[in-house]
């Protein structure tokens, strides 16, 4: 059953939605595009197209703390189908059903297939996650795992997954949204980003807002069983670095508010790690485990174009 949520006033069926805005709530809007073949593969099943064009928007409204309200769904396909509309619609709506989410409105046109969504969310006016706000001194934190959604292309394209890699491929296809850890960090957090171009480039992306640097350990990175048995005693962090759509939040907070980051974990059994600091200067430096300077390729990941 569709979401109907009340401070839609005009929804799907006129020129324009009409919405209603709460007092003292400021509006939070993205906006991404999916093409096939370079936001995900040509094999990949409408349900999980449907599901994942979604969650890469409501990351978007993760990373800044805000609560989903309203969606927006614009769909180019190349011939009319109604087998695979009605799957992508299902994985479409599984999600926005999650998170009470309306759509209320769009457009459908015939070309090269491509989603385009725009999302829209509530942020309270002084409770913004932004990434503008790190400061030296700030501890570095990291949800979930890094890397798996990137390594699970790759066993994608090269058709060689086996079935205990189906993880891989699962975090690829259907990345999980932090709104609900996002809701929670604006209580000890003013910073934040969500990782879909790689570590690498996205912490670049606070470090040049924020006018910083970083310093990261690559030993507290947090990888999945799944990933470092594929890898064995070899990790190859330039990949799991700069290799995008993992769709984690990377944060920042003041060292006094590291006691709260466990409360968080065990209310939302998600978890929290902490990796690296805001350093004064600029550019992102990695250490091991003894605190040798590694060298690693400082770029986000290019989608198919590796």
């Amino acid at each position: 059953m569709p979401v109907r949520r009340k401070d839609v006033v005009l929804g799907i069926g006129d020129d324009c939605a009409i919405l209603e805005v709460a007092e003292g709530k400021q509006l939070a809007v993205s906006t991404d595009t999916l093409i096939e073949g370079t936001h995900f593969p040509r094999q990949t099943s409408a349900r999980n197209i449907g599901y994942k064009s979604l969650a890469v928007n409501l990351s978007d409204l993760a990373a800044m703390g805000a609560e989903p309200a309203w969606v927006s769904l614009a769909l180019t396909l190349p011939e009319e189908n109604p087998v695979w509309l009605k799957e992508f619609s299902e994985g479409f709506s599984e999600l926005a059903n999650s998170y009470q989410l309306q759509l209320i409105g769009g457009d459908t046109t015939r070309g090269p297939l491509s989603i385009t969504i725009q999302i829209f969310g509530f942020v309270n006016k002084t409770r913004t996650l932004r990434r503008d706000a790190a400061q030296p001194g700030d501890l570095i934190y990291l949800s979930g795992t890094l890397g798996d959604a990137g390594l699970g292309l790759d066993l994608l394209l090269n058709q060689s997954q086996q079935t205990e890699q189906q993880f891989l491929i699962e975090r690829l296809n259907r990345p999980q949204p932090r709104i609900t850890t996002g809701k929670e960090l604006v209580k000890i957090s003013q910073c934040a980003i969500d990782v879909s171009d790689g570590l690498s480039a996205d912490l670049g992306h606070i470090c040049e807002q924020s006018n910083c640097g970083a310093e990261i350990k690559l030993a507290d990175l947090p990888l999945s069983k799944e990933l470092k048995a594929f890898y064995g005693a070899d990790i190859n962090w330039n990949n799991i670095l700069s290799s995008g759509d993992d769709y984690e939040l990377c944060f920042t907070i003041r060292p006094e508010y590291q006691d709260q980051i466990k409360i968080i974990e065990d209310k939302l059994n998600v978890k929290l790690s902490c990796i690296g600091k805001i350093t004064p200067g600029a550019g992102i430096k990695y250490i091991d485990k003894d605190n040798r300077p590694v060298q690693i390729a400082d770029k986000g990941y290019d989608h198919f174009n590796k």
